[in-house]
């Protein structure tokens, strides 16, 4: 699931060219209702979180004119890292969306799959599975390595393409991830953890999040491709499956509180600086001139 914002909102503010701020007072809003027109606000539901997104894959005539906006959006959630490091391309900070168009779905799926930190987390995996034996039917050594790390790769890619792209157009369902952003820990905790089996579909209202559960399945099921001949079958598809269901709701909460760290982080070293400007300032100002020299 996991951003586009729609006219009034930016998708998110950001610290610099590495963190990503959250404004507190800020959420993420989906679109309006197709009766809306473009100045209407949406109003928040009874959870004080997010208006249902626009019906329809694209921008419906009702928001002429936004179709260059939503790319415009997109371009910056592409960009959207907390601590510079965690990619959030497809989650919605704060603001209003319009709805993702197919192709806008693949582009985010395809960047998400190439990004360095997609990469490096197989690279991680590889190395832990060699480490801990896992799937002994790889074998050991580089050829193992690699075919643990191909295997962690391909679990990572197949799920987010199926899952955040192809099912989502078939279903017009909204692949992105809403971020609560306020109220109480707990409440975000239990709607990050939803989120996972709950999303909005392109016809604006909320709805089972199908193609993220049947997604996981069918990579699961891909899985016994290119997992050790012993290990394949039904029992596979399903662990597989259940495994990542559970990543997906770790995961959730991730992309719920990152922005909070992000922002904590920055606030924090700013005031440090404020506090090292004034100390330098005030020593400036302590310093006693040197006495003028006799001519």
């Amino acid at each position: 699931m996991f951003v586009d914002e729609g006219p009034t909102h930016d998708s998110a503010s950001m610290a610099g060219d590495d963190e990503l701020v959250q404004q507190p007072s800020q959420q993420s809003t989906p679109p309006a209702s197709p009766a809306a027109t473009p100045s209407q606000t949406p109003s928040p539901t009874a959870e004080g979180q997010q208006t249902p997104p626009q019906s329809g894959s694209a921008v419906s005539p009702e928001l002429k004119g936004q179709t260059e906006l939503a790319k415009q959006q997109l371009q910056k959630q592409e960009k959207q890292r907390a601590g510079g490091v965690l990619p959030l391309f497809n989650v919605v900070i704060s603001g209003q969306t319009v709805p993702l168009s197919p192709k806008e779905k693949f582009e985010i799926s395809f960047h998400t799959i190439i990004d360095p930190y997609t990469i490096s987390l197989a690279v991680l995996g590889g190395a832990i599975g060699e480490i801990e034996d896992d799937h002994t039917g790889y074998g050991h050594g580089p050829a193992g390595y690699f075919k643990r790390f191909g295997a962690s790769y391909a679990d990572n890619a197949i799920g987010n393409v199926v899952g955040n792209a192809m099912l989502p157009i078939i279903l017009h369902q909204d692949p992105r991830y809403y971020r609560k952003g306020q109220g109480s820990i707990l409440s975000r905790v239990f709607y990050s953890a939803k989120t996972t089996f709950i999303c909005f579909g392109d016809n604006g209202k909320k709805q089972f999040n199908t193609s993220n559960v049947l997604g996981n399945f069918v990579a699961g099921g891909i899985s016994n491709a290119y997992y050790p001949p012993d290990e394949r079958g039904f029992g596979l598809t399903v662990s597989n499956a259940t495994y990542v269901t559970l990543e997906g709701m770790l995961g959730a909460q991730i992309l719920e509180f990152s922005p909070d760290v992000s922002d904590y982080l920055h606030k924090r070293r700013e005031r440090k600086r404020a506090v090292l400007a004034a100390r330098a300032a005030a020593a400036k100002q302590a310093t006693p001139l040197a006495p003028a020299q006799p001519q």
